[in-house]
């Protein structure tokens, strides 16, 4: 411990108790900078956002001020009433929490402090949950969903009146969906409670500090002429801070430290302290350069498989990254299949049963693991420090993400994170070395916030309801001061309300609708407690798809015996699509289905060699546009092509000569014919999920303009569609200019024209039916089936369509639609971008760049389309390439 440690605070600046200096001392640490910096604005009365790097003690950061404030309580007397809780820490992972009790529990402990801290998730069970609301500790470590059902009890307001500190662990990841939005109202909830609430974030990667400092605070609701919030930060007014690694400990706050934010003034909006923490050793990131050859397509990494369990044999302990599920399934089994060495390897994901999440888990605390294949259920905060390398399997889709993966290795600060990626394709190469560029850059793409959800804000409303009964006009103040909802207008709120009370105009003769009903007082209540029960065993906005069980059938008596232990859970979909005596991977085990029988799938152990891979709907990433900009500048610089394995710029370079490279700014549209086809391959680097939308209008147009378009696939990096008319001479005799075929009006009535009669709005509908309750998957005692919940949402969705267009839930599922899995905003930000900026190139036969997506071609068909054979990728190489 320095001197300077224990030099008396001045007026305004913060010091550590005793123990908690003797503590520091016998671990032969001194705090750190940001951890004083942090309690002294805490002790001032300040909410405040810690941006550090992994390793940075943010954990114990922002805990301090908890377990300052709470070692110097006096004691309970005998007699004296149960104290509610202090500090709610609330993690974005249940893995998270469970790692935060073990890591915490260490100081308090060894510090002997009179402190109680106990987890509270969905895993834990009900007669502990029950003896949390009786006898509550001091910590709360938390999920957003566990937040939303203690606030819709009766005793929430005795439960959280003892409430100082709500600490919000890596809160990049929390804000950006729709959990974000279903906690912010918690949040509001629990200052109307506690008004002098202080609220501590914790992030690593961040892209826009001031929104989640004007998340951590109660904003003022006003609105700008379009309705928005006019979010700028007051001059003047709100403290900032930044410490680096030889800062010195003691830090007194700047003047306007202890002061307080305006919520008035229009163009205003509050914001909390920030506090950013430089330095931190820098991670040591290679892409493997295979001698095998880079596939120029799929996602599998199996090229790669001898070199990823050699690099796992040189190393203590490594932790795999892979962006899906199914990508996880197949790794580990390709790693157990090379396994002379019988390493202990293990698999992590969030379809296994929970039981052997934590044994895994359990096996990483304990240092008896060598390698843990893992999705992003291991993504956020898990601090094991003996991990000492980190294999990212799959382009990582983000700069943010690869960050948080990669701080997941020697998770020190002054010790640099090892890890490597491994391209799973050759465009790959090009977004893995994006992505590495724009580490040692220090580049965030963490995605923007965005207004809060509808059917959440319905959720939460029932919620309240279900606590006591509300105000609609304080509620709406309530719901106003939450970031999200700070824009919105009054009579969306009561729009909503009525959609809670009645189900909206088309459905308001059916009781089962009328969830709240209004007092003689003015003010809601539950209409009946049925729909406080069915609130309680639904809430939350995760939506999964249908999953079944996955239980062992008892050996030798099928599937009329129950009992086998559980493995997990699987999409019913995929289920669906496989008979009794098929095989498949799970857990890593090669399974038999023995049959299904209600909501679980009966399995025995099974031997082959080729079991077929669970496809899971979530765990997709988008291409981040930062990646998306970087890999078409990559493209566009033969000098960067430096960087890149020979085989992959020896691929750009014979582009260039057969074809073209676009500029970064530039489209590119390759036509050529091939079989009795002819291809438009164009190149925009959107992501798939905007390629698809874009996929989908560019047939309408085609169609329309007497192409006779047949089909078209869209991965992250490009779009293919082909057609039975020559679409190259359309666009260069003037017939279909592409200016025309690529014009911003796309996304007005051809989108309107799809969406209506597409799929897709109603599987978006059935999820806003049931974050919002207007569906209940789960009753009392039952629980609806995928199929039963479809057909359910897909009845309501036709009557709405038909007797109510502008109803409450269609226009949350048409935002939901457009701002995710179509992506809309993207697609017009590249077709403003490319205006004027297409370059076509009309071609005898396939170039080198169109390889990738050729390959892809029959994964995906316009209606009516016959299925085809995949092209053969030896000839598809040999036509593009030459001599290769």
């Amino acid at each position: 411990m320095t001197e300077q440690s224990r030099v008396e605070p001045q007026d305004g600046a913060a010091y550590l108790p005793e123990p908690f200096l003797n503590w520091f001392a016998r671990r032969g640490w001194s705090p750190r900078a940001h951890q004083i910096d942090l309690l002294a604005r805490a002790q001032a009365g300040r909410s405040v956002l810690l941006i550090a790097p992994t390793g940075a003690g943010k954990t114990l950061a922002g805990f301090l001020p908890s377990l300052v404030d709470l070692a110097s309580r006096p004691k309970r007397k005998p007699g004296e009433p149960q104290r509610g809780i202090h500090t709610l820490y609330i993690s974005p992972l249940k893995a998270l929490a469970v790692d935060i009790e073990r890591n915490l529990g260490k100081p308090v402990d060894e510090m002997g402090l009179p402190i109680t801290l106990e987890t509270r998730t969905g895993d834990t069970p009900a007669h502990k949950r029950q003896r949390q609301k009786h006898a509550p500790p001091d910590i709360l470590l938390t999920t957003p969903e566990q937040l939303a059902l203690l606030i819709a009890s009766p005793d929430a307001k005795r439960f959280f009146s003892g409430l100082r500190y709500v600490v919000l662990d890596e809160l990049h990841s929390l804000v950006t969906s729709k959990r974000g939005h279903l906690l912010a109202l918690g949040l509001a909830r629990l200052r109307r409670y506690v008004p002098s609430l202080q609220a501590i974030g914790l992030s690593a990667t961040v892209a826009q500090p001031d929104e989640l400092r004007r998340w951590l605070v109660p904003q003022g609701g006003f609105f700008s002429l379009e309705g928005e919030m006019a979010a700028q930060r007051p001059e003047g007014v709100v403290s900032e801070g930044s410490a680096s690694m030889s800062s010195a400990v003691v830090m007194t706050p700047t003047a306007a430290f202890g002061g307080t934010s305006p919520l008035g003034g229009e163009g205003n909006s509050p914001l909390a302290d920030i506090i950013t923490v430089t330095g931190g050793a820098k991670p040591e990131i290679t892409i493997l350069d295979s001698e095998e050859r880079v596939p120029w397509a799929g996602h599998s990494s199996r090229y790669a498989i001898p070199e990823i369990y050699e690099a796992i044999r040189e190393h203590q302990t490594t932790l795999l990254f892979v962006n899906t599920r199914s990508q996880a399934e197949m790794l580990f089994q390709e790693l157990w299949r090379v396994n002379d060495d019988t390493l202990p390897i293990a698999l992590h994901h969030g379809s296994l049963d929970v039981s052997q999440r934590r044994r895994v888990e359990k096996a990483m605390e304990t240092g008896s693991l060598r390698a843990i294949v893992a999705t992003s259920t291991l993504d956020l905060g898990i601090d094991w420090g003996d991990v000492d390398l980190v294999v990212h399997v799959g382009a990582p889709k983000g700069a943010s993400r690869l960050a948080q993966r990669i701080g997941r290795a020697n998770h020190r600060l002054d010790e640099p994170s090892k890890a490597i990626l491994i391209p799973a394709n050759r465009f790959e190469v090009l977004e893995c070395e994006a992505a590495l560029e724009a580490n040692y850059l220090g580049a965030q793409d963490t995605p923007p916030l965005v207004n809060g959800g509808l059917d959440v804000l319905a959720q939460h409303i029932l919620g309240m309801a279900c606590a006591e009964p509300f105000d609609a006009d304080d509620l709406y103040q309530e719901v106003r001061s939450a970031a999200p909802y700070a824009s919105l207008p009054r009579e969306i709120f009561d729009r909503a309300i009525d959609f809670v009370a009645t189900g909206g105009y088309a459905l308001r003769t059916y009781e089962r609708y009328a969830k709240i009903r209004r007092t003689k007082d003015g003010r809601w209540r539950v209409s009946h407690p049925r729909f406080a029960q069915q609130y309680r065993l639904n809430v939350g906005t995760i939506v999964e798809a249908p999953y079944l069980t996955l239980r062992y059938a008892r050996s030798g008596k099928g599937l009329a015996t129950r009992g086998g232990p559980v493995l997990g859970k699987i999409e019913e979909s995929f289920m669906e699509t496989i008979s009794p005596g098929d095989t498949f991977l799970f857990a890593g085990k090669v399974l038999r289905l023995e049959g299904i029988r209600e909501m679980e799938a009966f399995v025995s152990n099974a031997a082959g060699n080729d079991p077929r891979i669970p496809v899971y709907n979530g765990g997709k990433f988008p291409l981040s546009t930062y990646l998306a900009s970087e890999v078409r500048a990559m493209l566009a610089d033969p000098e960067r092509w430096k960087a890149l394995p020979d085989q992959v710029a020896d691929w750009l370079r014979i582009q260039a000569d057969k074809s073209v490279l676009p500029h970064s700014e530039d489209l590119l549209v390759e036509t050529f014919p091939r079989g009795n086809r002819h291809y438009m391959v164009c190149y925009p680097f959107e992501g798939r999920l905007a390629h698809q939308t874009l996929g989908m209008l560019l047939t309408r147009r085609l169609d329309r303009a007497g192409a006779r378009p047949l089909g078209y696939v869209a991965t992250d990096y490009s779009i293919a569609v082909w057609a039975l008319d020559d679409m190259g001479a359309m666009f260069e005799g003037g017939e279909l200019p592409l200016s025309k075929l690529f014009d911003e009006d796309m996304l007005g009535d051809d989108l309107e024209a799809w969406m209506a009669e597409s799929w897709l709005l109603k599987r978006t509908f059935r999820n806003c039916a049931l974050i919002s309750g207007l569906i209940e998957k789960r009753h009392p005692g039952q629980e609806k089936t995928g199929r039963q919940v479809t057909v359910s949402a897909d009845l309501i969705y036709d009557v709405l369509r038909t007797h109510e267009p502008d109803h409450l839930l269609l226009q949350a599922t048409r935002a939901d639609a457009a701002a995710g899995l179509l992506d809309v905003s993207r697609v017009a930000d590249m077709l403003s971008r490319i205006r004027g900026r297409i370059v076509h190139k009309h071609l005898d036969h396939i170039s080198p760049l169109a390889v990738p997506i050729m390959l892809e071609i029959g994964r995906e068909r316009v209606a009516g389309e016959a299925n085809e054979t995949l092209l053969e990728e030896a000839s598809l190489v040999e036509e593009a390439m030459g001599s290769e």
